[in-house]
């Protein structure tokens, strides 16, 4: 028997795994690239390119997020994006998620709407779907959504083939979301333009695949740091990164919050994470396409360095060692 509407004011517990499920997904349309969508034992997804772009990423209350910062709507945007930036990195654009999901029994049935419908807006974004999951109990709220990609007959850009002379490029903001969360480590809940990007980052997906088709040579999304995440690309081509502090973007409103907080916004925009932006190695100064922003430069070496020294302190992120 299908299970009847539920009232605004049910929890999980009451309305059951499979309620849930039919709650969060009944009336949603899903894109042309989803021939099989929630309801089966596993989706149908369609791969025009013969290859699958595919990535996994978790947010865990209390590390990830925090409900007492967001609505649970940024929350699920949030968990969206973290993901999809993930794949417009290797120059894809996103086609599907599934979403594994777990939280208390006492968790409100509208919560979990809210949370879904950011899901929902975010993969709209992209023209991707919501195409299945998994619901479970757990002790607090735990999202785990897998990503799939499409290359579009592309060759992917991986952290493996910048090449001594290219150079490095941005697009997409960078330092925001640290100064969002240093305004609400304070307890502060302004200015808003600077905390949200802390509870929903702005990832550029289309600048994935522009670079791609730029000739981009090594590409990844800044989660942990823009120093930290250019060791990556460093790391795997087997070179050295030099960033100029020149060439950075430090936006005003960045200026205006560090000196409130006696911060510096230069250390935020180098090793801030979780705003997605997009940096990249191109050949050729002369075709790093229009909205990208070069940055530095790739030498022979190994290792990030500012201005060609050693940066002082940490570079970034890394669970376990925080």
């Amino acid at each position: 028997m299908r299970p009847q509407p539920p009232s605004e004011d049910d929890t999980v517990a009451r309305m059951g795994e499979f309620g849930l499920i039919h709650r969060v997904t009944r009336g949603r349309a899903q894109p042309a690239s989803t021939l099989l969508g929630p309801g089966d034992d596993a989706a149908v997804v369609a791969a025009p390119d013969g290859r699958v772009v595919a990535t996994t990423d978790m947010l865990v209350e209390g590390v990830h997020f925090r409900l007492d910062w967001s609505s649970p709507e940024q929350v699920g945007r949030k968990a969206a994006a973290v993901n999809m930036a993930d794949v417009a990195a290797m120059g894809a654009m996103p086609t599907a998620l599934l979403v594994g999901f777990g939280c208390p029994p006492e968790t409100s049935t509208t919560l979990v709407d809210d949370l879904v419908a950011g899901l929902w807006q975010e993969a709209n974004q992209c023209g991707a779907g919501v195409v299945g999951g998994d619901m479970v109990t757990a002790d607090k709220l735990v999202i785990s959504i897998t990503a799939l990609g499409d290359l579009g007959g592309r060759e992917p850009v991986t952290r493996f083939g910048a090449q001594v002379g290219d150079v490095i490029a941005v697009c997409g903001r960078l330092g925001w979301a640290a100064a969002g969360l240093a305004v609400l480590g304070r307890g502060f809940r302004s200015p808003v333009s600077v905390v949200n990007a802390q509870r929903v980052p702005e990832p550029p997906y289309a600048a994935g695949p522009q670079a791609a088709r730029a000739g981009a040579t090594a590409m990844l999304d800044v989660s942990d740091g823009l120093l930290a995440d250019l060791g990556h690309i460093a790391d795997s081509s087997e070179v050295a990164v030099d960033i100029r502090t020149e060439l950075l973007e430090v936006h005003q409103r960045l200026i205006d919050v560090a000196s409130a907080l006696g911060a510096d916004p230069r250390h935020w925009v180098l090793t801030g994470g979780e705003d997605h932006a997009l940096v990249a190695a191109f050949p050729d100064p002369r075709e790093v396409p229009d909205g990208w922003r070069t940055i530095g430069t790739v030498r022979a070496g190994q290792g990030v360095t500012v201005d060609g020294l050693p940066y002082e302190g940490p570079s970034g992120w890394e669970h376990w060692r925080q």
